[in-house]
């Protein structure tokens, strides 16, 4: 087990899992919610943007946000999304690999294990557990 990522396994299929993570939509009702994500053209090189609102999981105050500009740096359809942003010198990257009971989302760093939870319960139709 590599210790540098967050990890879950997800009991569906691998295009469904791609879809929650690549539609701005829905990723943004998952990932940080409250916060919006803008992807209008899904082709590599392309830019993505996100703003992180305040949330009880963050340190911004009411009526503070962060607006971050990505670039969608790799995209394999149902395997890997990655995006990065050169002001912050970020990259995100999801990896999908199927498995025989659903996939395994993999990001490639910890600390996203509450969103990657979030992810599941969208996915299942359950309540977010961290929103």
């Amino acid at each position: 087990m590599n210790h540098n990522k967050s990890s879950i396994l997800i009991l569906e299929n691998a295009e469904t899992v791609w879809n929650a993570i690549t539609d701005d939509e829905k990723f943004s009702e998952w990932y940080a919610p409250g916060s919006t994500w803008s992807i209008p053209e899904l082709e590599v090189g392309k830019q993505a943007n996100f703003t992180l609102m305040p949330s009880a999981y963050n340190n911004l105050q009411e009526g503070e946000s962060i607006p971050m500009s990505f670039v969608i740096k790799e995209m394999k359809t149902n395997n890997v999304f990655s995006l990065y942003s050169e002001d912050d010198e970020f990259l995100l990257a999801f990896e999908l690999i199927s498995q025989p009971d659903g996939t395994q989302v993999t990001v490639n760093m910890e600390g996203f294990e509450e969103s990657l939870e979030n992810l599941k319960a969208f996915l299942a139709g359950k309540e977010l557990p961290y929103a």
